[in-house]
């Protein structure tokens, strides 16, 4: 395993990162395709053999029980500084005033709900999960400087949102003096390139580290186009994300790797890895050989001819994942 600076940071992380909302308890929080912790725990250890150090979850994956899974199985294997732990704030998490979003309140209020759940004295990167257009910016942004002053935070990055937005808030800290976003989770992939726009180009010229998620779009990168899983069949967020066209893309990927002679997923991860802003792609893994063809992506180099023909097919698309 390779390990980075995470963007401009001095921090290291591998240059993998291990996306757990596949892991919870499936009667909660509306995922049903999760794994609950037994089923979950051979995963992490597994990535942690494989020298993975990075985990990201969120605080609204599956009501809260990914981050209870995550904390309690790789607290338990290693010590606390050996992992670099990232989760996310937003998202709902109960009915009623307060419940969710960015105010001050939600904040202050879930920080500490994720630190309990976690089991952890401090998160390394606490990151937005989308924008919230409902509250001052500048109310979210202190609120978040002062978490990292408390001590309950290392790092802070945030999540898919306009780059007009994400510039803004980067002015809006250097104004302020407050912490800044070290890092950007935006939806990138070989179906969907709209971030190369210029999202991208900002975090190049920032120092903003990008952890794209959903590398493999879904998994559809790695199957024959009307292939279906449990998850893809019950996943109406990702159901709205592609389109038929994009089997062609698909259909490239197969034939190059093909091609190698590897699996489709290591061509489609190395495609995203190649791009010199992406500090690390977060894989999901619910298959052993998921793990596997994650980490043999990081040493496959893909020539210039191969990379011509994977891109070829795209065409532009509506704005999908915020």
């Amino acid at each position: 395993m390779d390990y980075v600076k995470l963007g401009s940071t001095g921090l290291e992380v591998s240059r993998l990162c291990l996306g757990c909302m596949s892991y919870g308890d499936p009667d909660r929080g509306g995922h049903p395709w999760t794994l609950p912790e037994h089923e979950s725990a051979p995963f992490l250890h597994r990535a942690l053999d494989a020298g993975v150090t990075f985990f990201d979850t969120a605080n609204v994956y599956s009501g809260g029980s990914s981050e209870e899974i995550v904390g309690s199985v790789l607290l338990k294997a290693v010590p606390r500084e050996e992992v670099v732990i990232a989760t996310k704030v937003h998202g709902r998490m109960r009915p009623g005033p307060n419940g969710g979003g960015l105010s001050r309140q939600a904040i202050l209020s879930e920080v500490d709900n994720s630190l309990r759940r976690l089991g952890t004295d401090y998160i390394d990167l606490y990151q937005i999960h989308r924008f919230d257009p409902t509250v001052p910016l500048e109310e979210t942004l202190q609120a978040l400087d002062d978490v990292v002053t408390a001590g309950k935070v290392r790092y802070l990055g945030a999540s898919s949102m306009w780059a007009w937005q994400f510039a803004k808030a980067l002015h809006l800290q250097d104004a302020h003096g407050w912490r800044r976003f070290v890092t950007m989770q935006d939806h990138y992939n070989l179906l969907y390139r709209e971030e190369e726009r210029e999202m991208l180009p900002l975090c190049a010229d920032e120092g903003i580290g990008v952890i794209p998620w959903s590398p493999l779009a879904r998994g559809k990168l790695t199957r024959d186009w009307d292939a279906s899983t449990n998850r893809s069949e019950k996943d109406e967020f990702g159901k709205s994300l592609y389109r038929d066209s994009d089997a062609d893309i698909a259909a490239a990927v197969a034939r190059v790797a093909e091609r190698r002679g590897v699996p489709r997923a290591q061509v489609a991860l190395a495609w995203v890895a190649r791009n010199p802003v992406v500090t690390a792609p977060i894989v999901g893994a619910t298959k052993p050989h998921h793990l596997d063809d994650a980490v043999a992506a990081v040493d496959l180099v893909l020539t210039d001819e191969e990379v011509a023909e994977l891109e070829a097919p795209y065409e532009p698309h509506e704005v999908r994942g915020f």
